[in-house]
């Protein structure tokens, strides 16, 4: 599982892996805010948790569809469906290195995007932490997403629609702490557990689901 995990972080993170393109467009989509709703530095202030969210779900729906199409053209998810350790810990592990790859460095970038949005340090730090506690689901829930579609030979779009509906609650938990975080009547703690529960939730049931599906596509 480690030799796995090492791989596919090696695969995701070299030149077109697609871990670098995540981190462009997130930046990319921020960068465009100020200029859509003006100089208004107390609006941008205001807006800056929900269009975090919006560009780190963005950019996490780009990679998914390349989760196990690699392992489907050159024959190696023939191969995991054979061997002896169970098809849905190699899932989990594969969707731990693409977390790693494309997740954890949205989260590890959106201080420095929250800055330029001109967010309070409050503000800056509860994105952050949601962020690292909802983009794992993301990545869950895509895993499903890309099992279903591994068939296909352009399924990257088919993807982004499976997996859009199902991430909306993760959006909605995720800017909902966010903003309790610097709202004083709006307790923070509910919402982010609430997100925290889908993480896990996910983290049981995406990659048993995305094992049926493999299992399904390969007869």
């Amino acid at each position: 599982m480690m030799a796995l995990y090492l791989r596919d972080l090696k695969l995701a993170t070299r030149a077109g892996g697609g871990a670098l393109t995540g981190i462009l467009f997130f930046m990319a989509v921020v960068a465009v805010v100020p200029f859509g709703l003006g100089p208004d530095l107390k609006l941008l202030a205001q807006v800056g948790p929900a269009m975090l969210w919006i560009g780190a779900l963005l950019a996490s729906l780009l990679g998914l569809d390349r989760l196990f199409q690699a392992e489907r053209e050159d024959g190696a998810l023939d191969v995991m469906l054979m061997q002896e350790t169970p098809l849905v810990l190699t899932v989990f592990v594969k969707c731990l290195a693409h977390w790693t790859a494309s997740g954890l460095p949205l989260v590890l970038v959106s201080p420095l995007l929250g800055l330029f949005l001109n967010m309070e340090p409050t503000a800056i730090f509860a994105t952050m932490l949601t962020l690292l506690a909802g983009t794992p689901a993301i990545t869950l829930i895509g895993a499903m997403g890309a099992a279903v579609a591994v068939a296909l030979p352009r399924g990257g779009l088919l993807v982004s629609i499976l997996v859009l509906p199902l991430v909306i609650p993760v959006l909605i938990f995720g800017v909902s702490a966010a903003y309790a975080a610097v709202e004083d009547p709006a307790p923070f703690l509910p919402p982010f557990m609430i997100l925290t529960a889908i993480t896990l939730f996910f983290a049981v049931i995406g990659p048993a689901a995305a094992a049926v599906a493999l299992r399904a596509s390969s007869e």
